[in-house]
């Protein structure tokens, strides 16, 4: 599959109509790179970058794809953890013009192998210490990519440094449409095989502009920590407003969230703007001391990818009271935020994901696209220069995602008589019981708010009499002292009406969850099946 933009070769000059554009991550850098070449662009660890080292090492790095005859179009995997080598390959692929396919680096091989065989990836930028898992993989895909590998020798791979090295500082001036793919984001799979969601140069700096503009940009809001893994939608775009602005980005180190370390770097960098998953601010929120830090450089803090629960936003709110807490909405093929709720809203509109993000159209609509009353539930629907080009090869998913000429989430919402939305489940997630539908984030949200659970998560199981029930797989905030199920019962009768409570519940150590923060629904519903979960009934 190849681009519907313009594609330019390294031996065909620029089109003239083109020319001029310099809309693409690249161009980018490199204005900065002329303007405030001495600013430090990225950090991590003791390791810093201005815009005019990260220019030429990212030029270097494009060469050297070229070198390996890498062209507009070709797709450039990147399987790391996060490191200024995967930015300054993220770059480097939008300067050549090439579709850079981050790679989670917590697959295992036979799933990485099919990324690299569904992209048709020609060349891989890799950490040495994933290079193994890196050619198991092309050799069941039956794949042979070029593969530079940092951090260290690798076999079969070209060292990183070496090859920068040895290409030019100078990258020919190339200009790459707009409407050209940039990255092909796969999308987490909980439901089945990842999907490529195609997005193209002007749907992220799109995304970058209507942030911007909807949140506005105070001097004192330069310093962004990219906490998410750079190979989720989350960690790319987190980024991208930062870098448009000329700004400082710090990269927090991947591995196992330690929420004491993460307040170190924030003090110790003067963070202003961050955002983390609601399982990440609640370990940050209980960590000890954290009323003795200074954190007064702090303006924004945000959330997304997951539920949170009101009981965790009102201790957002305490415990950063000199912050903006904005809850952020949308999904990886909208690039990914779609509505936003600003921070003078956050108490007034507690619960709520806000309104709609400069540029995005929304509906809400029932099954045959009408569309539904003002605060009733139905399927919310999007049109936007953000959402995506296509699913990377696969046009019928992609007609079925458009369908009637809008994109269709999969979310279900309602809205409220001022505009406001408010997410009430994931479509396939709902459960239907007897006839009722229970919609798990608000049954979840009455559970999370019990002093003795840490977190949870609503499934349907089959039942004899009501076709299915919900069943609630819960954390307790303390291993030693979970609630029971009657205890859970009696706190939903409380609060909930009487079909909606569940009856039932297993606990565990944690929810699994998948690299984006989000609850894997579909590994609960196959361990009941399987009989693997230890379930309780009142």
């Amino acid at each position: 599959m190849s681009s519907t933009g313009p594609q330019l070769s390294a031996d065909v000059p620029p089109i003239p109509a083109l020319l001029g554009r310099g809309m693409t991550m690249g161009d980018q850098l490199a204005r900065h790179a002329r303007t405030r070449g001495d600013d430090v662009a990225f950090c991590f660890g003791t390791t810093r970058r201005t815009y005019r080292q990260l220019d030429e090492r990212v030029s270097r790095l494009a060469n050297a794809l070229r070198d390996r005859g890498l062209g507009p179009g070709d797709r450039i995997a990147v399987l790391g953890t996060n490191a200024l080598e995967v930015v300054e390959a993220f770059l480097a692929s939008t300067r050549l013009g090439a579709i850079c396919v981050p790679l989670n680096f917590r697959l295992v091989a036979n799933e990485i192998a099919y990324l690299l065989a569904d992209s048709g990836a020609r060349a891989v930028v890799v950490e040495a210490a994933l290079a193994d898992v890196l050619a198991e993989a092309a050799g069941q895909a039956g794949t042979a990519p070029a593969a530079l590998a940092f951090g260290g020798p690798a076999a079969g791979c070209a060292d990183y440094e070496s090859a920068l090295a040895a290409a030019s500082p100078e990258f020919p001036e190339r200009t790459v449409a707009e409407q050209d793919a940039a990255f092909i984001m796969y999308t987490s799979g909980t439901t089945g095989r990842p999907k490529g969601a195609v997005l193209t140069h002007q749907n992220l700096l799109m995304h970058a502009f209507s942030n911007i503009a909807h949140l506005g940009a105070p001097p004192d809001d330069s310093v962004w920590l990219a906490a998410a893994p750079l190979f989720h939608i989350a960690g790319l775009a987190g980024m991208l407003p930062t870098l448009l602005r000329g700004g400082r980005v710090v990269l927090l180190p991947s591995g196992r969230f330690d929420p004491v370390a993460t307040l170190d770097l924030m003090e110790r960098e003067q963070v202003s703007s961050v955002f983390l998953v609601p399982a990440q601010w609640q370990a940050i929120c209980a960590a000890p001391g954290i009323g003795d830090r200074d954190l007064s450089a702090l303006r924004r803090l945000s959330w997304g990818a997951a539920p949170a629960s009101t009981t965790l936003l009102r201790t957002l709110i305490d415990t950063f009271p000199q912050a903006e807490v904005a809850t952020s909405f949308g999904q990886t093929e909208c690039s990914p935020v779609t509505t936003l709720l600003r921070g003078e809203d956050s108490i007034r509109k507690i619960g709520s994901v806000g309104t709609p993000l400069l540029n995005v159209e929304v509906r809400v609509v029932d099954d045959e696209m009408a569309d539904v009353p003002r605060g009733e539930v139905g399927e919310i629907v999007y049109r936007s220069p953000m959402v995506m080009r296509e699913y990377w090869g696969k046009p019928e998913a992609t007609a079925e995602a458009f369908r009637g000429g809008w994109f269709h989430s999969g979310d279900l919402v309602r809205e409220d008589e001022d505009g406001y939305y408010y997410v009430v489940d994931r479509k396939k997630d709902m459960i239907i019981s007897g006839g009722e539908n229970i919609y798990c984030a608000e049954v979840e949200d009455v559970l999370a708010a019990h002093p003795r659970i840490g977190e949870v998560a609503l499934i349907g199981v089959p039942d004899e009499r009501w076709g299915e029930t919900p069943l609630a797989v819960l954390a307790p905030r303390e291993q030693q002292d979970p609630p029971t199920a009657a205890e859970v019962e009696q706190w939903c009768l409380r609060h909930l009406a009487r079909y909606k409570r569940p009856r039932r519940i297993a606990v565990l150590p944690a929810l699994p969850r998948n690299p984006s923060g989000k609850v894997l629904k579909t590994e609960l519903r196959a361990d009941h099946a399987a009989g693997r979960l230890q379930v309780e009934t009142a």
